[in-house]
């Protein structure tokens, strides 16, 4: 691409541009192709450049942390590219562009997306891929701007969000007693309080001088977490008093560290108190709780497991 080529993709950039979507990627990394044989890992180097785009969009991971949503988004674009028979493969990530791609090009398109892939059957036939019974299913297709990658993992966080909301929505529609119960399995699930056994005969004890509960960090009991627990209503948040009124209940226990939960929020009060403060209080708000719930499987279990696979380089190593 010459000094040309890259200036509307610049000007297109901008400051305030996000990183590009799949499809703005797909004529970029056509034309980067019709230079002869590239390297992906060359061509995304090469992109990110002109694109601008800043050190923390260039270092931006997806959900799975595995890679950089730039690269992302390039891989997916040569991948589109490639089903719909404009780029080839060549060797281990490296392709060039083909006869078609040469074809497209010449007629100096302002973009390719998926309406100008979707004139090659090749590429129709990539979307409606069939399943072992021959039965057509559609593939994971991304949306206008998401790859598959981050239109699978963007459904996975919706679905996560909305079970979280039910589960603070149960939570607060159930007794305290089943609160602390809840409270007691958690922590056990995350390593602390040994058997439930054990931690429910420590905790069950609401209103004791301020402290609704004592769980055991090592079987001896020698290093103690001492936990309140406050069942709130969306909008009734825990202020600076109760952490303050919390701070002295530790005081009184010769406790140096403690446990806040609830089922609502903590003030920005509330938070700065328990920062500045000599024991080290530890705060779950609603949110907090029901990410933790999720992680360890309190209150939900696992439905499905999805595999998600990728080639293997490797094994085609010596097929080149």
């Amino acid at each position: 691409m010459t000094g040309d080529d890259t200036a509307p993709v610049q000007e297109q950039r901008g400051i305030q541009m996000p990183i590009p979507d799949y499809q703005t990627l797909m004529l970029p990394v056509l034309q980067k192709s019709a230079q002869g044989e590239v390297k992906i890992s060359q061509v995304i180097s090469e992109i990110t450049d002109e694109y601008e785009l800043t050190n923390d969009e260039k270092a931006e991971l997806l959900p799975s942390g595995k890679q950089t949503i730039i690269a992302n988004r390039v891989h997916w674009a040569k991948t589109y590219l490639k089903q719909a028979g404009l780029v080839d493969a060549t060797r281990r990530g490296h392709f060039r562009i083909s006869d078609r791609g040469k074809a497209v090009l010449s007629e100096n398109p302002q973009k390719i997306d998926n309406t100008t892939l979707n004139q090659f059957p090749e590429f129709i036939s990539f979307k409606n891929k069939a399943s072992s019974s021959d039965e057509p299913v559609p593939a994971v297709m991304p949306t206008e701007t998401s790859t598959p990658d981050e239109t699978l993992r963007n459904a996975y966080r919706d679905i996560e969000d909305t079970l979280r909301q039910e589960l603070i929505e149960r939570i607060r529609a159930a007794n305290p007693a089943f609160f602390e119960q809840l409270i007691v399995n958690l922590l056990v699930e995350m390593g602390y309080g040994g058997s439930i056994v054990d931690a429910g005969r420590a905790l069950g004890k609401s209103g004791d001088e301020g402290i609704d509960g004592v769980i055991d960090q090592d079987a001896l009991g020698l290093d103690r977490v001492y936990i309140q627990a406050k069942r709130y209503a969306a909008g009734k948040n825990v202020g600076s008093s109760a952490i303050r009124d919390f701070f002295g209940s530790l005081d009184r226990f010769k406790a140096t560290k403690g446990l806040f939960v609830t089922t609502s929020e903590f003030s920005a009060g509330a938070r700065e108190t328990a920062n500045l403060l000599s024991k080290r209080i530890v705060l779950i708000d609603g949110d907090t709780l029901t990410r933790l719930m999720v992680r360890y499987n309190v209150g939900c279990r696992v439905e499905e497991t999805l595999h998600l696979r990728k080639l293997d380089e490797d094994f085609f190593s010596e097929a080149d």
